[in-house]
């Protein structure tokens, strides 16, 4: 249960944190519904969005299967990979916190454009994924490593299909809802798009931080186990933390913004 939260919470920082795509995301939708003929309406648009989450939800869990055979193989030596992996995350999440991204050179994949409007949607949320890479790479790709670990096939697949709500979700719901209201959430997204990656990496270090212990403590020391509580107590410490710096990076933006108006 742990691990699903995790994962839809990674699948939350990804699309939070997605200044590429998520303020052009509307007026696809828009499109997509302008184009649906006679079916054009509030509900068609809802289902446009629907099929965007179907898209991406298939994307994730073939992922998590390749990805849950892969570490299947490799299952004799993960206790010594997975350290290292965990290391790579706390590395990516330093690089979200000091305003850097190894991924922001890539260039953003191009959903094709098919006659069907529904056959579109469906495909852009195939493509979903990939064409966020530049934005929020270093949360995808850490879902992806934390995903490896996941233990058997099912729980891989269970992992990644959380991470894809996650992830998604937010995508269904913002066409449905009013104009003014999508712009204002899309526009306080983009104005505050530090604070969140800051977040972000702070929740990025938490999980990989977690992972050194769990992995090298049951690898390393006979009968180490962290109880529910300790595990609830250690995330609840790291959810304080994330809010915390979110809040100094915000206030930060805020003063900063505040002074070029007054200035």
């Amino acid at each position: 249960m742990n691990e699903w939260f995790l994962a839809f919470t990674l699948g939350n920082a990804a699309i939070l944190t997605n200044a590429c795509l998520l303020p052009l995301y509307p007026g696809l939708i828009a499109f997509l519904a302008g184009n649906a003929g006679a079916e054009r309406s509030r509900a068609a648009t809802g289902w446009l969005g629907v099929l965007v989450l179907a898209g991406i939800l298939t994307t994730m869990i073939a992922i998590g299967f390749i990805l849950s055979l892969v570490s299947a193989s490799f299952g004799d030596i993960l206790p010594i990979i997975l350290p290292v992996i965990y290391v790579l995350v706390i590395a990516l999440g330093v690089a979200m916190l000091l305003g850097k991204n190894p991924f922001a050179t890539m260039q953003t994949a191009q959903a094709p454009v098919l006659s069907n409007p529904y056959a579109t949607a469906y495909v852009y949320g195939l493509f979903f994924g990939p064409m966020t890479l530049p934005c929020t790479g270093p949360i995808i790709l850490s879902a992806f490593t934390v995903g490896t670990g996941a233990g058997a096939v099912i729980d891989g697949l269970v992992f990644f299909f959380f991470f894809g709500l996650g992830f998604g979700y937010p995508l269904v719901l913002l066409p449905i809802i009013a104009m003014p209201l999508q712009r204002r959430i899309v526009g306080w997204l983009s104005q505050n798009h530090d604070a969140l990656n800051h977040a972000s990496g702070i929740l990025l270090i938490a999980v990989g931080i977690f992972g050194i212990i769990t992995e090298l403590g049951t690898f390393y020391l006979s009968g180490f186990y962290l109880t529910q509580a300790q595990q609830l107590l250690y995330w609840l410490v790291a959810l304080i933390l994330t809010i915390a710096v979110g809040y100094m990076s915000y206030s930060r933006t805020k003063r900063k913004n505040d002074a070029l108006v007054t200035g």
